[in-house]
């Protein structure tokens, strides 16, 4: 049985909150008066809270700075292959807190400013999140350039500098209402802008042949301004990029209609230019073909590739000149990932460039492209899966849609000689997909132009392989793999749980923030009783601190002594927010249920009525529980508006019971439940998923799992779904759908959830009925246990212990080993202050 650590060994430690020497303090005081004096007051006599948060934030960034400039030598004199991500989401929160974590400053910090008189957390609370991505999406990608750049891989974020991200969510009268996210009102002090590296990008035109070659002509161009925020690796004094680029209208934009008199109207044209990087799409499981979100996706991926290819012409340290213009070496040095098909467009736009441009021939351009490209799929949904009307394509981008057009003709080409006389196979696997109106399949595009595909947890890539994509793995099997999400414990964990992270480096050692497989020595502890007490005393705390949250924003008082049962989603019918009502109507018709409080943390796509609808019948069943004076504070239902990255970080280790109950077969991974299962929840949860490898890893006795595999969800698919026969025969159920219909929840207007009831009734294709019954047992099982608050305390623990391989660490390794042919490693760099 391992030992926890002596007092001496801890004293050895590094705290995971880093060291506050005397001198460290001094130098942040000394700095951040600096900054207070001269970058922000000038001629105020009296500093306010957020100018006291930016003094700090360009303190810790001064940090930054010189570890960005030497990490970036260092990629230039070793001259590595590089990884671009391309993502049109980054989720990536608030900044200050986590580059403290990363450069181990966070006690240091909070010492120079408590001894300034300043509460280091109000401080904190000041950042706008960067909300720049919907949810798991984005976040994962956020995660990933966190892990890059811990493990030491030269990477790059791309993205777009969305003025506007997702929305401000209020719940008035207890329906959703969007405000716009105007995140960047007050500045933002971790970027920094680079217009020296300012690229156009073009869009309509026509296409000319000529004999010199094809030439893309009469187009409109908006230019692309990239910001750059770094990226701090976990103390290895690594910091990598984040560029995101912002859309400018040229100087000369529309000149002719000022030479006849119309100046007003052509400065007032440049917004149309500038609207493409105004505001994130808030939706990221459903497709929407608007012409604005094809010209997000292809300025992205346009200014992303001209950067890409001068970065490899370049790439020698201290020369400015083209070195390098044998672009057949391009794969070699360069890796490029595509984060689901909304960067799909860089595989024409390379071939565009390589044929165009370079003048490469198709058939040496075309092995350049794939071997430099790599694809992510993160959806089976079909209405998630974005398929571009050709005549949207035929108008913005011209030269891209002869491309599409000859990449198709050459795959179906081989098909065919691999398939001979197959006409239907040709039909599914073709780019274009014919019918009513022409569209081009761009998870197609992807699989066909990368030589990676892969899915994002073990049942996913399976699904993916067996159905969706099955004709495709059938011809290219060795394409295929699987690369199961991660989080990063840096944020996750050490960041907005540090109580625990401390629990668990007394036993453990702090090793594990780097190597979460570490995690696994807890076993030896599992029936420590100090352990036991310890991890359940940390949980507590988180509660209680949660609950004064909770008083103090939405004025809603609940006992911390209550297990908090949490659903934190995106509101869509398959992640079935409607069982989890079904469950609360239940226990409250049931009245003898002991203290629970369900907290719903999600919100809605603005066009997406039955989402709304769902939030409207939440928020409903909470006004009745909780002004039910029979029920008094045994049962609780709270919705949080407004959920960000910051509230997560708040709720989530505060929770104890974690919801993932999407109806099995469709949810690609999730990375919520890994953060819950990490922060010390246990899972309530269908086999879907991550879920199903989180079973395996904490073994299926610590978790809650009910209801169908995806085998019986096929086999109800074929035999047919009647939800009317569980509706008639389980009377709870029946109970609680009567009370919906009926105008329980909703006196004032009976026929407000008529829609839901029709939907689950009629057309439901998620199941939620068929679920409901073990659903509702296997609460009462989590229930009773949590009744034994010893042996949940041990099942948490097993959870805890079972987390390593849910690292986004252990994920980003085997992208680099597996995928794009780099090596990561743990190895320092020279600080700043240190002799090279």
């Amino acid at each position: 049985m391992a030992k926890p650590l002596t007092d001496q060994d801890k004293k050895k430690q590094i705290s995971v909150r880093g060291l506050a020497g005397v001198e460290n303090v001094a130098d942040l005081k000394t700095n951040f008066n600096r900054h207070l004096h001269f970058t922000l007051v000038k001629d105020r006599n009296v500093a306010t809270k957020r100018d006291y948060y930016f003094a700090l934030a360009n303190t810790v960034r001064d940090h930054l700075v010189g570890r960005w400039i030497r990490t970036q030598q260092h990629y230039y004199e070793k001259d590595p292959k590089r990884v671009y991500y391309l993502s049109l989401e980054f989720y990536m929160g608030r900044t200050l807190q986590n580059t403290m974590v990363n450069l181990a400053l966070e006690n240091a910090c909070d010492e120079a400013t408590y001894q300034l008189g300043l509460d280091m957390e109000e401080l904190q609370d000041i950042e706008e999140d960067a909300g720049l991505g919907n949810g798991g999406l984005g976040r994962l990608a956020a995660c990933f350039l966190d892990s890059m750049a811990s493990l030491g891989l030269a990477a790059y974020g791309y993205g777009i500098r969305y003025e506007f991200g997702i929305f401000n969510q209020k719940i008035v009268n207890g329906w959703q209402v969007e405000e716009a996210d105007d995140w960047l009102r007050y500045g933002n002090p971790w970027e920094k802008a680079r217009p020296e590296y300012m690229r156009p990008v073009h869009f309509y035109g026509r296409v000319e042949h000529t004999v010199d070659g094809v030439q893309w002509v009469d187009t409109q161009v908006v230019l692309a301004l990239p910001y750059d925020t770094p990226v701090p690796g976990y103390r290895n004094n690594i910091v990598n990029t984040m560029r995101l680029w912002s859309a400018k209208a040229p100087c000369d934009f529309n000149l002719k209609d000022f030479n006849v008199g119309g100046y007003i109207q052509a400065v007032l044209d440049r917004n149309l230019a500038e609207n493409i990087s105004r505001v994130l799409y808030p939706n990221d499981n459903f497709f929407e073909g608007k012409e604005l979100r094809l010209k997000q996706e292809y300025f992205v991926v346009a200014a992303t590739l001209q950067d890409i290819i001068r970065r490899f012409k370049a790439s020698k340290f201290g020369s400015t000149d083209f070195v390098r213009m044998d672009l057949s070496m391009l794969p070699d040095k360069v890796a490029i990932q595509l984060n689901d098909t909304h960067p799909a467009l860089a595989i024409p736009e390379l071939m565009r460039i390589l044929l165009d441009i370079e003048k490469l021939t198709w058939e040496k351009s075309w092995d350049i492209v794939i071997r430099t490209c790599a694809y992510t799929n993160h959806t089976v949904l079909p209405e998630a899966l974005e398929r571009w009307p050709v005549d949207l394509f035929q108008n913005l981008l011209p030269r891209h849609l002869e491309i599409i057009y000859e990449i198709n003709r050459r795959h179906l080409e081989r098909v065919s000689k691999n398939y001979p006389g197959d006409a239907d196979r040709m039909r599914r696997m073709s780019l274009i997909e014919e019918g009513g109106t022409k569209k081009i399949n761009m998870a197609h595009l992807c699989i066909v132009g990368s030589h990676a595909v892969n899915g994002v947890a073990r049942i996913h890539s399976e699904i993916i392989k067996d159905t969706v994509f099955k004709d495709f793995y059938e011809m290219d099997p060795q394409k295929f793999q699987n690369k199961t999400n991660g989080i990063t414990p840096r944020r996750w964990l050490v960041m907005c749980n540090p109580g625990l992270a401390e629990v668990l480096a007394e036993r453990i050692g702090e090793d594990y923030i780097r190597d979460l497989d570490q995690l696994k020595k807890l076993l030896d502890f599992v029936n420590d009783d100090a352990l036991i007490r310890d991890v359940a005393k940390v949980k507590q705390e988180n509660k209680i601190k949660f609950a004064a949250h909770l008083e103090e924003h939405y004025k809603v008082k609940i006992n911390p002594s209550s297990m908090f049962d949490v659903q934190v989603k995106r509101i869509h019918e398959y992640k079935r927010q409607l069982l989890n009502c079904l469950h609360i109507i239940t226990l409250y018709n049931r009245r003898f249920c002991f203290f629970i409080l369900y907290i719903s943390v999600m919100y809605a796509a603005p066009g997406y009525h039955t989402a709304k609808m769902i939030i409207k019948l939440i928020t409903a069943i909470g006004d009745i529980v909780n002004n039910d004076p029979v029920v008094g504070d045994r049962l609780k239902v709270i919705f949080l508006e407004n959920y960000r990255v910051t509230l997560a970080e708040k709720v989530i280790p505060a929770a104890d019971l974690s919801e993932q109950i999407s109806t099995a077969g469709t949810e690609a991974s999730g990375t919520g439940n890994m953060k819950f299962m990490l922060n010390g929840a246990l899972t309530i949860g269908t086999m879907d998923g991550a879920n199903v490898e989180m079973a395996e890893e904490a073994g299926e006795e610590n978790l809650f799992i009910f209801g169908m595999r995806v085998p019986d969800v096929e086999a109800m698919e074929k035999k047919g779904y009647d939800a009317m026969e569980y509706y008639n025969r389980i009377p709870e159920l029946k109970q609680a759908m009567d009370q919906i219909s009926g105008g329980f929840f909703s006196p004032d207007h009976p026929a407000l959830f008529k829609d839901l009831v029709t939907m689950l009734m009629h057309h439901d294709r998620f199941k939620v009925f068929a679920d409901y019954e073990a659903y509702i047992k296997c609460q009462d099982k989590v229930g009773a246990l949590y009744k034994n608050p010893k042996e949940w305390t041990k099942k948490v623990i097993h959870n805890i212990a079972g987390c390593g391989k849910f690292s986004s660490d252990r994920t980003i390794s085997q992208y680099a080993r597996e995928i794009w042919g780099m090596e990561p490693s743990l190895e320092k760099i020279a600080a700043p202050d240190d002799p090279r």
